[in-house]
């Protein structure tokens, strides 16, 4: 995993490090434990009191030969002692474990940053597997950064000696020695990840042992070593904690929010759930923690296939539980036409995609946000859906909630949209007070109302009741086949079909009375431009747009949660600038949503690269757009 690091200005002529903030990015070999590390770093940030943002970068391949370029694993944060929203646009400190890790990473690293190097590594083999003619150590490349390169892995050999491991095994407490490294340049406390390595190797002391002596090593090291010499001293950087509302505090993931989001969203619905799955990259998490919570009347599934998972949750929806599923956008696409069986049926289900790079396998562990269109349209015949987006880890855990809410209130099913930066990243959370969330309980009918039993009877939200097989009285059929207005009966007629294509269709749509009004996030309604976003752009819009106004532009930010339907006043609101950009990881889809719905001039700013947007990409077109 990656890790933080800072370094005082005033001991390093780095380029200039805002005294509230600092970026450090770890990178190594898949091997090297590199999201290991940087999720430990996060653990010592968190318990600082720092605000924080993460940003793990993985391989694609399984395992893909050590040492090559396809290989390398990064983890960077973002920590300060101010409001954090993004993972950092550039890194202060590069720690390359390796050749590779420098050549793929050391690009990104601020003019004057500093890059710290396992010299043990750079062996004539791993510099001809990282395409390298010569030793940037050696050869004066890195001279527009500071370099500070010393033997980490004949370090780390030498710490962990008295154990008896053997090589190879030894040099995986390398990633331990570098973190007790960088918990003594930012002054953190060692005790949480000793108790953690203690836990972990619990049934193994040895090994729990060395790795603690390397974290130990590497921490010594900072403190007794006069590092680099020649004028490069580092000195250790307490950064200040970041001021914050009372309360208990954890760092939470997308995924992880997301799956305590659904818990917590069925027991406000007085429901239990089944969560019917099958393993895709990012999504996988979310089956893997709601495995651990089965406490809370969760049972999970892992199915033979994306098609059997969805059909499954949709099965234990129609017994009265709530069924959820989610993918990534391949498996979202082989569980279309199930997502058309729910509509028809009209039981709730929620549905999570977590969005990578496609299309087909595409990108699987980079981040994207090009599904949209999926989510909206992609299915077959008029099959409306609403669709929910989340704009950050932390956020997730209320967009699941959401998420349940709209599915048993209006008997549909529902798309919670997230993507692997969202998935994979961690951020501080405000564990919330459950009893300030208004519950929502479902409902069951159990007996006929007056007139009999009307299987596709509405209320005033136009949902069917919600029927318990068995329950006496209240036999119906089911089915993907066209339903008979209200009685539900199998119904082929032209003038039927239209009026249950509309009723589908206007449930949908109703659902904008039951849900906020548009916000501003920053800004006043009206002016010249509006950023418009959503997902997880929300963090490098927000800081563009705040860093903008700061200089005196009219610029205002506004970030959608409701994708479908959209929120009554969002036309309105709209039309209301003179400019609309909207910047997202497709190549224009909400931009053509907006076009569509509300006949305004949405122009796209567009990135596609499996990475996020930085700041300076929206703060330029900001600036190209007022220019």
């Amino acid at each position: 995993m990656a890790t933080v690091a800072q370094i005082t200005p005033d001991i390093i002529p780095m380029a200039p490090i805002a005294p509230d903030a600092v970026v450090v990015r770890f990178a190594g070999d898949s091997g090297d434990g590199m999201q290991l590390t940087g999720g430990q770093f996060t653990l010592s940030t968190a318990l600082a009191g720092n605000d924080l943002s993460t940003f793990p970068d993985f391989p694609a391949e399984i395992r893909a030969p050590q040492g090559t370029l396809f290989g390398v694993s990064a983890f960077q944060i973002n920590f300060g002692s101010t409001d954090i929203t993004t993972a950092g646009d550039a890194p202060d400190v590069l720690v390359a474990m390796n050749p590779a890790a420098l050549k793929t990473n050391v690009i990104d690293l601020k003019p004057g940053g500093l890059i710290i190097a396992d010299t043990g590594e750079f062996n004539d083999r791993n510099l001809a597997k990282a395409k390298y003619t010569a030793n940037p150590l050696e050869d004066g490349s890195l001279a527009k950064w500071q370099l500070l390169s010393f033997d980490i892995s004949q370090r780390t050999l030498e710490s962990v000696k008295p154990f008896g491991l053997g090589n190879k095994e030894a040099l995986r407490c390398k990633n331990m020695w570098t973190l007790g490294l960088a918990l003594w340049m930012f002054d953190r406390d060692r005790q949480p990840i000793v108790d953690w390595l203690t836990s972990k190797f619990a049934k193994s002391p040895v090994l729990a042992d060395a790795n603690i002596a390397a974290l130990n090593a590497g921490h010594a090291y900072g403190e007794t070593a006069e590092i680099g010499g020649g004028g490069l001293d580092l000195k250790q950087l307490h950064v200040a904690a970041a001021p914050a509302p009372a309360g208990l505090y954890r760092t939470v993931t997308g995924a992880e929010a997301i799956s305590l989001g659904l818990v917590a969203g069925t027991q406000l619905a007085s429901l239990p759930m089944f969560f019917g799955g099958y393993p895709i990259t990012p999504a996988s998490a979310i089956l893997h923690h709601l495995s651990r919570l089965k406490e809370y009347g969760v049972t999970t599934f892992q199915a033979e296939d994306e098609i059997a998972a969805i059909s499954s949750a949709i099965g234990a929806s129609y017994a009265g539980q709530l069924g959820v599923t989610s993918s990534s956008g391949p498996g979202i696409a082989l569980k279309g036409e199930a997502m058309g069986l729910a509509i028809m049926t009209e039981l709730p289900l929620v549905i999570v995609n977590s969005q990578r790079g496609g299309p087909s396998t595409g990108l699987p562990t980079k981040t994207e946000q090009s599904d949209l269109y999926q989510a909206v349209y992609g299915r077959n015949g008029d099959a409306p859906m609403p669709v929910i987006a989340a704009r950050s880890p932390a956020d997730a855990f209320d967009c699941a909630i959401e998420a349940v809410r709209i599915a048993t209130r209006y008997m549909t099913p529902v798309i919670l949209l997230t993507d692997g930066y969202i998935a994979n990243a961690a951020e501080p959370w405000k564990v919330p007070d459950m009893a300030s969330y208004t519950p929502f309980p479902v409902t069951f009918m159990e007996k006929p109302q007056e007139g009999g039993f009307l299987p596709y009877g509405r209320d005033e939200k136009l949902a069917r009741p919600w029927v318990k097989p068995g329950t006496p009285g209240l036999m119906h059929r089911i089915g993907g086949i066209e339903k008979q207005v209200d009685t539900g009966h199998i119904e082929y007629s032209p003038a039927n079909h239209q009026a249950m294509t509309e009723l589908r269709r206007d449930k949908v749509l109703g659902i904008a009375n039951d849900i906020p009004d548009q916000a501003v996030e920053i800004g006043q309604a009206g002016g010249k431009l509006a950023i418009v976003g959503w997902g997880s752009t929300f963090g490098p819009i927000y800081q563009a747009v705040r860093r903008a106004r700061a200089k005196g532009l009219d610029v205002s930010h506004i970030h959608l949660r409701y994708i479908w339907p959209m929120p009554r006043n969002l036309g309105d609101l709209l039309k209301s600038y003179d400019t609309i950009l909207v910047p997202e990881m497709n190549t224009g889809q909400l931009k053509t949503v907006l076009r569509d719905q509300y006949l305004v001039d949405a122009r796209p700013l567009n990135k596609v690269s499996g990475q996020p947007f930085r700041i300076a990409e929206i703060e330029a077109a900001i600036d190209a757009a007022l220019a």
